[in-house]
Protein backbone atom coordinates (compact mmCIF):
# COMPACT_ATOMS: atom_id res chain seq x y z
CA UNK A 1 0.00 0.00 0.00
CA UNK A 2 3.29 2.36 0.37
CA UNK A 3 2.76 3.48 -3.17
CA UNK A 4 -0.78 5.34 -2.28
CA UNK A 5 1.77 7.43 -0.09
CA UNK A 6 2.24 9.58 -3.69
CA UNK A 7 -1.27 11.11 -2.99
CA UNK A 8 -0.42 12.76 0.37
CA UNK A 9 1.66 15.30 -1.68
CA UNK A 10 -0.67 15.49 -4.74
CA UNK A 11 -3.54 16.67 -1.73
CA UNK A 12 -1.12 18.91 -0.35
CA UNK A 13 -0.45 20.73 -4.17
CA UNK A 14 -4.34 20.34 -4.81
CA UNK A 15 -5.08 22.38 -1.95
CA UNK A 16 -2.53 25.06 -2.70
CA UNK A 17 -2.72 25.35 -6.01
CA UNK A 18 -6.24 24.16 -7.56
CA UNK A 19 -8.38 24.69 -4.36
CA UNK A 20 -11.21 24.58 -6.62
CA UNK A 21 -11.18 21.03 -7.32
CA UNK A 22 -12.62 19.81 -4.25
CA UNK A 23 -13.50 17.06 -5.25
CA UNK A 24 -9.91 15.90 -6.37
CA UNK A 25 -8.77 16.95 -3.28
CA UNK A 26 -11.47 14.96 -1.18
CA UNK A 27 -10.08 11.48 -3.23
CA UNK A 28 -6.71 12.91 -2.78
CA UNK A 29 -6.38 13.00 0.61
CA UNK A 30 -9.15 10.14 1.40
CA UNK A 31 -6.57 7.93 -0.30
CA UNK A 32 -3.30 9.01 1.04
CA UNK A 33 -4.59 8.66 4.91
CA UNK A 34 -4.58 5.04 3.88
CA UNK A 35 -0.90 4.24 3.88
CA UNK A 36 -0.62 5.87 6.84
CA UNK A 37 -2.83 4.45 8.69
CA UNK A 38 -1.33 0.97 7.44
CA UNK A 39 2.30 2.32 9.12
CA UNK A 40 0.26 3.33 12.27
CA UNK A 41 -0.71 0.00 12.46
CA UNK A 42 2.23 -1.84 11.87
CA UNK A 43 4.13 0.21 15.09
CA UNK A 44 1.15 -0.51 17.10
CA UNK A 45 1.55 -4.28 16.47
CA UNK A 46 5.08 -3.95 17.29
CA UNK A 47 4.16 -2.26 20.40
CA UNK A 48 1.80 -4.67 21.57
CA UNK A 49 4.03 -7.46 21.05
CA UNK A 50 6.26 -5.80 23.47
CA UNK A 51 3.66 -4.16 25.74
CA UNK A 52 0.36 -6.56 25.65
CA UNK A 53 -2.26 -6.37 23.40
CA UNK A 54 -4.07 -3.45 25.91
CA UNK A 55 -1.45 -1.24 26.03
CA UNK A 56 -1.04 -1.97 22.14
CA UNK A 57 -4.76 -1.31 21.55
CA UNK A 58 -4.94 1.34 23.77
CA UNK A 59 -2.39 3.10 22.00
CA UNK A 60 -3.82 2.74 18.47
CA UNK A 61 -6.95 3.89 19.90
CA UNK A 62 -5.30 6.99 20.91
CA UNK A 63 -3.10 7.91 18.18
CA UNK A 64 -6.32 6.98 15.75
CA UNK A 65 -8.46 9.40 17.52
CA UNK A 66 -5.55 11.95 17.48
CA UNK A 67 -6.73 13.37 14.37
CA UNK A 68 -10.43 13.67 15.13
CA UNK A 69 -9.50 15.18 18.04
CA UNK A 70 -7.81 17.91 16.08
CA UNK A 71 -10.61 18.01 13.59
CA UNK A 72 -13.09 18.52 16.09
CA UNK A 73 -11.40 21.25 17.67
CA UNK A 74 -11.38 23.15 14.27
CA UNK A 75 -14.79 22.72 14.36
CA UNK A 76 -15.08 24.04 17.81
CA UNK A 77 -13.16 27.24 17.27
CA UNK A 78 -16.16 27.73 14.33
CA UNK A 79 -18.84 27.30 16.10
CA UNK A 80 -20.22 24.23 14.30
CA UNK A 81 -21.57 22.31 17.09
CA UNK A 82 -23.42 20.08 15.44
CA UNK A 83 -20.72 19.25 13.20
CA UNK A 84 -18.99 18.24 16.59
CA UNK A 85 -21.49 15.77 17.62
CA UNK A 86 -22.22 14.23 14.94
CA UNK A 87 -18.93 12.91 14.40
CA UNK A 88 -18.48 11.99 17.56
CA UNK A 89 -21.30 9.75 16.58
CA UNK A 90 -20.37 8.82 13.92
CA UNK A 91 -16.79 7.67 15.47
CA UNK A 92 -18.34 5.38 18.20
CA UNK A 93 -20.84 3.62 15.96
CA UNK A 94 -18.08 3.18 13.11
CA UNK A 95 -15.53 1.82 15.49
CA UNK A 96 -18.06 -0.51 17.33
CA UNK A 97 -19.94 -1.72 14.32
CA UNK A 98 -17.64 -1.21 10.94
CA UNK A 99 -14.44 -1.93 12.34
CA UNK A 100 -15.46 -4.53 14.86
CA UNK A 101 -17.55 -6.30 12.47
CA UNK A 102 -14.94 -5.68 9.56
CA UNK A 103 -12.27 -7.62 11.78
CA UNK A 104 -14.09 -10.37 12.84
CA UNK A 105 -15.08 -11.29 9.11
CA UNK A 106 -11.96 -10.75 8.42
CA UNK A 107 -10.42 -13.04 10.98
CA UNK A 108 -13.63 -15.35 10.44
CA UNK A 109 -12.33 -15.83 6.91
CA UNK A 110 -8.52 -17.03 8.17
CA UNK A 111 -9.72 -18.89 11.06
CA UNK A 112 -13.12 -21.09 11.46
CA UNK A 113 -13.54 -19.48 14.74
CA UNK A 114 -11.90 -16.92 17.30
CA UNK A 115 -11.42 -16.39 21.02
CA UNK A 116 -10.90 -13.37 23.18
CA UNK A 117 -10.86 -12.51 26.70
CA UNK A 118 -14.95 -12.31 27.46
CA UNK A 119 -13.99 -10.89 30.68
CA UNK A 120 -12.47 -8.04 29.41
CA UNK A 121 -14.86 -6.99 26.49
CA UNK A 122 -17.73 -7.22 28.97
CA UNK A 123 -15.74 -4.53 31.02
CA UNK A 124 -15.14 -2.17 27.81
CA UNK A 125 -18.82 -2.96 26.79
CA UNK A 126 -20.01 -1.52 29.80
CA UNK A 127 -18.26 1.00 29.54
CA UNK A 128 -19.96 2.13 25.91
CA UNK A 129 -23.02 1.63 28.28
CA UNK A 130 -22.25 4.00 30.70
CA UNK A 131 -21.10 6.40 27.74
CA UNK A 132 -24.70 6.01 26.09
CA UNK A 133 -26.55 6.99 29.65
CA UNK A 134 -24.34 9.87 29.94
CA UNK A 135 -25.62 10.89 26.46
CA UNK A 136 -29.00 10.06 27.04
CA UNK A 137 -29.39 12.04 30.29
CA UNK A 138 -28.61 15.61 28.99
CA UNK A 139 -30.95 15.35 26.04
CA UNK A 140 -33.67 13.79 28.07
CA UNK A 141 -33.17 16.70 30.65
CA UNK A 142 -33.67 19.05 27.56
CA UNK A 143 -36.93 17.81 26.83
CA UNK A 144 -38.28 17.52 30.05
CA UNK A 145 -36.97 21.13 31.73
CA UNK A 146 -38.12 22.89 28.37
CA UNK A 147 -37.60 26.88 28.43
CA UNK A 148 -35.87 26.16 31.58
CA UNK A 149 -33.01 23.43 30.11
CA UNK A 150 -31.10 26.85 29.08
CA UNK A 151 -29.69 27.58 32.13
CA UNK A 152 -28.81 24.13 33.83
CA UNK A 153 -27.97 22.39 30.57
CA UNK A 154 -24.26 23.87 30.24
CA UNK A 155 -23.62 22.78 34.46
CA UNK A 156 -24.62 19.76 33.71
CA UNK A 157 -22.68 19.33 30.71
CA UNK A 158 -19.55 20.36 32.29
CA UNK A 159 -20.75 18.03 35.75
CA UNK A 160 -21.21 14.62 33.57
CA UNK A 161 -17.80 15.71 31.66
CA UNK A 162 -16.05 15.46 34.91
CA UNK A 163 -17.77 12.37 36.18
CA UNK A 164 -17.02 10.62 32.37
CA UNK A 165 -13.21 12.03 32.54
CA UNK A 166 -12.63 10.53 35.99
CA UNK A 167 -14.36 7.17 35.32
CA UNK A 168 -12.01 7.05 31.91
CA UNK A 169 -8.71 7.32 34.32
CA UNK A 170 -10.25 4.96 36.61
CA UNK A 171 -10.68 2.66 33.57
CA UNK A 172 -7.46 3.26 32.66
CA UNK A 173 -5.97 2.28 35.81
CA UNK A 174 -8.32 -0.88 35.33
CA UNK A 175 -7.24 -2.47 32.15
CA UNK A 176 -3.57 -1.41 32.59
CA UNK A 177 -2.62 -2.29 36.46
CA UNK A 178 -4.86 -3.63 38.45
CA UNK A 179 -6.40 -6.19 36.15
CA UNK A 180 -4.78 -5.70 32.71
CA UNK A 181 -4.43 -10.23 32.56
CA UNK A 182 -8.26 -9.13 31.22
CA UNK A 183 -6.79 -7.57 28.28
CA UNK A 184 -3.46 -9.41 27.31
CA UNK A 185 -4.93 -12.05 25.31
CA UNK A 186 -3.38 -15.41 24.26
CA UNK A 187 0.64 -16.20 23.89
CA UNK A 188 0.75 -16.44 20.03
CA UNK A 189 4.05 -18.11 18.76
CA UNK A 190 6.02 -15.85 16.36
CA UNK A 191 6.19 -16.72 13.05
CA UNK A 192 9.40 -15.18 12.43
CA UNK A 193 8.10 -13.03 8.90
CA UNK A 194 9.00 -9.95 10.67
CA UNK A 195 11.96 -8.73 12.42
CA UNK A 196 10.63 -7.16 16.33
CA UNK A 197 10.90 -3.58 15.79
CA UNK A 198 12.33 -1.58 19.44
CA UNK A 199 10.11 0.40 21.30
CA UNK A 200 11.88 3.35 20.46
CA UNK A 201 11.37 2.41 16.66
CA UNK A 202 7.64 1.38 17.28
CA UNK A 203 7.13 5.23 18.80
CA UNK A 204 8.74 6.96 16.51
CA UNK A 205 6.63 5.70 13.07
CA UNK A 206 3.54 5.87 15.62
CA UNK A 207 4.16 9.27 16.52
CA UNK A 208 5.31 10.44 12.93
CA UNK A 209 2.46 8.71 11.31
CA UNK A 210 -0.37 10.34 13.57
CA UNK A 211 1.23 13.47 12.83
CA UNK A 212 1.20 13.20 9.05
CA UNK A 213 -2.85 11.48 9.48
CA UNK A 214 -4.07 14.49 11.29
CA UNK A 215 -2.31 17.28 8.50
CA UNK A 216 -4.23 14.88 6.04
CA UNK A 217 -7.43 14.55 7.43
CA UNK A 218 -7.74 18.42 8.13
CA UNK A 219 -6.93 18.57 4.06
CA UNK A 220 -9.76 16.01 3.86
CA UNK A 221 -12.44 18.05 5.87
CA UNK A 222 -12.18 20.85 4.46
CA UNK A 223 -13.10 19.39 1.06
CA UNK A 224 -15.70 17.30 2.45
CA UNK A 225 -18.74 19.79 2.54
CA UNK A 226 -18.14 20.92 -1.46
CA UNK A 227 -17.60 17.13 -2.29
CA UNK A 228 -20.48 16.30 -0.36
CA UNK A 229 -22.57 18.60 -2.42
CA UNK A 230 -20.77 17.53 -5.67
CA UNK A 231 -21.75 13.20 -5.02
CA UNK A 232 -25.20 14.95 -3.74
CA UNK A 233 -25.06 13.35 -0.35
CA UNK A 234 -26.64 15.12 2.96
CA UNK A 235 -24.36 16.79 5.43
CA UNK A 236 -25.38 14.74 8.37
CA UNK A 237 -24.84 11.24 5.92
CA UNK A 238 -21.39 12.79 5.22
CA UNK A 239 -20.68 13.87 9.20
CA UNK A 240 -21.59 10.27 10.42
CA UNK A 241 -20.35 8.21 8.29
CA UNK A 242 -17.96 9.09 5.27
CA UNK A 243 -15.95 11.20 8.12
CA UNK A 244 -15.88 8.56 10.64
CA UNK A 245 -14.90 5.86 7.82
CA UNK A 246 -11.91 7.78 6.46
CA UNK A 247 -11.11 8.86 10.12
CA UNK A 248 -11.25 5.11 11.40
CA UNK A 249 -8.62 4.11 8.72
CA UNK A 250 -5.70 3.26 11.17
CA UNK A 251 -8.28 1.39 13.32
CA UNK A 252 -9.32 -0.06 10.26
CA UNK A 253 -6.23 -1.45 9.15
CA UNK A 254 -4.91 -2.35 12.26
CA UNK A 255 -7.81 -4.26 13.48
CA UNK A 256 -7.88 -6.23 10.53
CA UNK A 257 -4.54 -7.22 10.08
CA UNK A 258 -4.54 -8.32 14.33
CA UNK A 259 -7.94 -10.38 13.50
CA UNK A 260 -6.16 -12.33 10.41
CA UNK A 261 -2.98 -12.91 12.82
CA UNK A 262 -5.60 -14.16 15.11
CA UNK A 263 -4.84 -11.21 17.70
CA UNK A 264 -8.98 -10.78 18.52
CA UNK A 265 -7.69 -9.26 22.21
CA UNK A 266 -5.87 -6.95 20.42
CA UNK A 267 -8.65 -6.00 17.72
CA UNK A 268 -11.49 -5.83 19.99
CA UNK A 269 -9.03 -3.15 22.56
CA UNK A 270 -8.77 -1.20 19.50
CA UNK A 271 -12.15 -1.23 18.06
CA UNK A 272 -14.33 -1.12 20.92
CA UNK A 273 -11.24 0.83 23.14
CA UNK A 274 -11.76 3.64 20.39
CA UNK A 275 -15.44 4.47 21.06
CA UNK A 276 -14.76 3.71 24.67
CA UNK A 277 -11.90 6.78 24.29
CA UNK A 278 -14.06 8.95 22.00
CA UNK A 279 -17.61 9.24 24.67
CA UNK A 280 -15.62 9.02 27.52
CA UNK A 281 -12.93 11.17 27.08
CA UNK A 282 -12.88 13.05 23.61
CA UNK A 283 -16.55 14.13 23.82
CA UNK A 284 -15.87 15.46 27.60
CA UNK A 285 -12.36 17.02 26.89
CA UNK A 286 -14.54 19.31 23.83
CA UNK A 287 -16.74 20.09 26.31
CA UNK A 288 -14.96 21.40 28.70
CA UNK A 289 -12.62 23.05 25.63
CA UNK A 290 -15.73 24.77 24.54
CA UNK A 291 -15.80 27.00 27.53
CA UNK A 292 -12.16 28.08 26.38
CA UNK A 293 -11.87 28.01 22.52
CA UNK A 294 -15.83 28.46 21.52
CA UNK A 295 -17.82 31.27 20.71
CA UNK A 296 -20.33 29.49 23.27
CA UNK A 297 -20.12 27.10 25.63
CA UNK A 298 -21.25 23.12 24.24
CA UNK A 299 -23.38 20.88 26.23
CA UNK A 300 -24.37 17.04 25.68
CA UNK A 301 -27.47 17.28 24.59
CA UNK A 302 -26.94 14.95 21.43
CA UNK A 303 -29.62 15.07 18.86
CA UNK A 304 -32.62 12.34 19.62
CA UNK A 305 -31.60 10.53 16.10
CA UNK A 306 -27.64 10.67 17.18
CA UNK A 307 -28.75 8.90 20.48
CA UNK A 308 -30.81 6.33 19.20
CA UNK A 309 -27.84 5.16 16.48
CA UNK A 310 -25.40 5.28 18.95
CA UNK A 311 -27.69 3.28 21.50
CA UNK A 312 -28.64 0.66 19.07
CA UNK A 313 -24.85 0.31 18.15
CA UNK A 314 -24.28 -0.42 21.53
CA UNK A 315 -26.74 -3.09 22.38
CA UNK A 316 -25.59 -4.86 19.31
CA UNK A 317 -22.25 -4.70 20.15
CA UNK A 318 -22.44 -5.36 23.62
CA UNK A 319 -24.69 -8.85 22.60
CA UNK A 320 -22.35 -9.73 20.00
CA UNK A 321 -18.73 -9.89 22.13
CA UNK A 322 -20.17 -10.92 25.11
CA UNK A 323 -19.01 -14.58 25.01
CA UNK A 324 -15.56 -14.51 23.95
CA UNK A 325 -15.63 -15.82 20.63
CA UNK A 326 -16.23 -14.43 17.19
CA UNK A 327 -16.79 -15.76 13.53
CA UNK A 328 -17.39 -14.18 10.17
CA UNK A 329 -21.37 -14.12 10.81
CA UNK A 330 -21.21 -12.46 13.53
CA UNK A 331 -18.99 -9.28 12.23
CA UNK A 332 -21.49 -9.80 9.18
CA UNK A 333 -23.93 -8.91 11.65
CA UNK A 334 -22.75 -5.81 12.91
CA UNK A 335 -21.76 -4.49 9.46
CA UNK A 336 -25.45 -5.15 8.69
CA UNK A 337 -26.54 -2.89 11.17
CA UNK A 338 -24.11 -0.19 9.98
CA UNK A 339 -25.39 -0.51 6.38
CA UNK A 340 -29.04 -0.19 7.78
CA UNK A 341 -28.12 2.54 9.96
CA UNK A 342 -26.19 4.52 7.18
CA UNK A 343 -29.55 3.80 4.59
CA UNK A 344 -31.84 4.95 7.33
CA UNK A 345 -29.92 8.63 7.40
CA UNK A 346 -29.31 8.71 3.93
CA UNK A 347 -32.59 8.28 2.66
CA UNK A 348 -33.34 11.40 5.91
CA UNK A 349 -30.81 13.44 4.26
CA UNK A 350 -32.21 13.21 0.49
Amino acid sequence: MNWLLVFVPIAVVLEHWAPQQQLAIFVASGLGILPLAAWMGRATEHLAARMGEGVGGLLNATFGNAAELIIAIAALRSGLYDVVKASIAGSIIGNILLVLGAAMVAGGAVHRGQTYNAQGARAQSTMLTLAIIALILPAAYKIAAGERAAVGLVPLSIAISIVLLLVYVLFLVFSLKTHSDLFKGAELVDEGHEKSWSTRRSALVLAASTVAIAWVSEILVGSIQPAAKALGLGNAFVAIFVVAILGNAAEHSTAITAAMKNRMDLALSIAIGSSVQVALFVAPVLVLLSLVIGPAAMDLAFPGGLVLIVLLSVLITGQVAADGRSDWLKGLQLLAVYIVLGLTVFFLAV
